[in-house]
């Protein structure tokens, strides 16, 4: 993973790690045990369908550029499709407290997509490829004389 890319998750996946924890804490203090358990199940996934969703569009943004706003577009609407889907069929759970998951599972997203914007603003992101420069060198379009 390029160095970049490493700094981006970085300043993507701390904040909802902490968020999470806060999470985490606050369930376990309102609904005891088993909503700690469904606040920390809830950012697991959060964080890990929202981190495999980051590396397939970084892998788009490099194999496919001419894709990446459509499977940016596809690729978020599909994710928050299946956490809403999880969240559906855990809803009637006994292991661990489902209000507690979803709340996990909700502020852990909005926390991800919140940080992932911000560091996408936050990027210094060439607008020209300064290696084409080097490489390709131009033509001569006008008369020699």
């Amino acid at each position: 993973m390029p160095s970049s890319d490493a700094r981006n998750l970085l300043q993507i996946a701390v904040p909802t790690a902490a968020v999470g924890v806060i999470a985490v804490a606050v369930s376990g203090a309102v609904a005891g045990g088993k909503g700690a358990l469904g606040a920390a199940v809830g950012t697991v996934l959060a964080v890990l369908f929202m981190g495999i969703g980051l590396y397939v569009l970084q892998w788009t943004a490099k194999s496919l550029p001419h894709l990446f706003q459509a499977m940016g577009l596809m690729l978020y609407v599909a994710q928050l499709l299946l956490l809403l889907i999880f969240a559906g069929v855990f809803k009637d759970t006994s292991l661990f407290n489902p209000k507690t998951f979803a709340a996990g599972l909700v502020v852990a997203t909005v926390v991800w997509m919140a940080a992932q914007a911000r560091a996408h603003m936050k990027a210094k992101i060439f607008y020209v490829d300064p290696d084409s420069e080097k490489h390709e060198k131009p033509q001569k379009t006008g008369s020699s004389s």
